[in-house]
């Protein structure tokens, strides 16, 4: 068993930042950094309340273990000198890249090349994606991206994004959310707005994703609402509904997201968001995958609002397009939405009641009732019915 005291032959890796020492306890804080539990703990019990490395502000003083981090320093003390040297050195290699990120000497074409390193080191690692947060690159991408508000747009700077955002992206979804809420900060929050106003649309579709996991996660509930209040952002997402492609999918998650807060669901319908899902499920149809069930979803937590409503029944499109999502044969996903949306557009409105029908709305919910979709969802098609029938009778009466 090798000897925690042979300081010379400790990866950088596996010492902590305060002390440099090998980590016997590693906790990791919100900003992704790790630390050995006792050093932030004086840190912190004396006032502190930034990241010793990055210096940022510690929203969340909080930390947890760093289980795979203690893991992998447990693998390379019982191995000894069996341990592989090509191991060790790729572990340093993984410092000495994460160490070029941060500096400032380095273009963003040279970074773009160090993170493509990086993406090759890590396929050495059995869990791939969370060595890239045990070893500390989440917080160093996440300052490299929101953190440099003077950056220009170049080609190269956008590029070198692309690849830090998928990055992100990934390591978000492996319980690092509570990283994002570095976005709190007016600055880097505004630095995110440039980006999806004016980066490409991969970029967008990355962001979107983020917009999609933070307005997801209770962990990021006070960014989410920020989030929702930003009109510009709202405008900006809605607006790439209308892109038919990979892109407009990206926004209608994102959208349907934020739409699970209700505070967000008046400025959703303000910004457009009604008609351009509309948008987005008409030019669905065409294509053989897209994300239309997760937009029918969203219009019917909409369509609480009146104004909604009107939306979809003065758009020349909208309730056909809901009648078209009753029932498609190859997908019944959107089903159960489009029935909830129908039952509350056409219990107030005549319109819409008159534009289902001259839709096809009965042959399409006698199709339903025939598949293999939910029993909930056949329970409402049944009240979709009796609704109609109900209200064709009544509406007969007052003629």
């Amino acid at each position: 068993m090798k000897e925690a005291g042979a300081h010379e032959t400790i990866p950088h890796l596996f010492r902590c930042p305060i002390s440099l020492d090998l980590f016997k306890d590693p906790v990791t804080l919100c900003t992704g950094q790790t630390y050995e539990r006792s050093s932030i703990q004086k840190w912190l019990a004396s006032g502190n309340l930034t990241c010793p490395v990055t210096m940022q502000k510690l929203h969340d003083p909080s930390f947890v273990p760093n289980n795979t981090l203690r893991h992998l320093i447990s693998q390379w003390l019982q191995m000894g000198d069996q341990i592989s040297p090509h191991c060790v050195s790729a572990i340093d290699s993984m410092a000495a890249l994460r160490t070029k990120l941060e500096s400032h000497e380095f273009s963003y074409e040279y970074k773009l090349q160090v993170l493509q390193r990086v993406r090759i080191l890590c396929e050495q690692f059995p869990s791939r994606n969370s060595c890239f947060v045990q070893f500390g690159f989440l917080s160093v991408l996440l300052e490299l991206v929101f953190g440099e508000a003077e950056a220009k747009l170049s080609q190269e700077y956008q590029e070198f994004v692309e690849q830090a955002l998928s990055f992100v992206v990934s390591m978000v979804s492996l319980d690092q959310i509570q990283s994002l809420n570095m976005l709190m900060e007016e600055s880097k929050l505004s630095r995110f707005m440039v980006l999806f106003s004016h980066g490409t649309a991969t970029i967008k579709i990355s962001l979107c994703q983020l917009v999609e996991a933070i307005s997801s996660s209770v962990q990021t509930k006070d960014l989410g609402v920020l989030l929702g209040n930003a009109t510009e952002l709202l405008r900006e997402v809605v607006q790439l509904l209308r892109h038919n492609s990979e892109v407009s999918d990206a926004a209608t998650k994102a959208i349907c997201s934020l739409s699970n807060m209700e505070q967000h669901i008046n400025n959703l319908v303000v910004e457009g968001a009604v008609t351009g899902l509309i948008t987005y499920i008409s030019n669905a149809q065409q294509r053989e995958r897209s994300s239309a069930r997760v937009a029918m979803a969203a219009i019917e937590k909409l369509l609480v609002m009146r104004s909604a409503k009107v939306e979809v029944v003065n758009n020349p499109n909208g309730v056909n397009v809901i009648v078209k999502m009753v029932f498609r044969v190859s997908d019944l996903g959107g089903s159960e939405s489009a029935v909830g949306s129908l039952i509350m557009l056409c219990y107030e409105s005549v319109e819409a009641r008159e534009e289902a029908i001259r839709g096809g709305v009965l042959s399409q919910l006698l199709l339903l009732l025939q598949s293999q979709c939910c029993a909930k969802t056949k329970t409402k098609a049944r009240i979709l019915l009796k609704l109609l029938r109900s209200k064709w009778v009544e509406d007969k009466r007052n003629m």
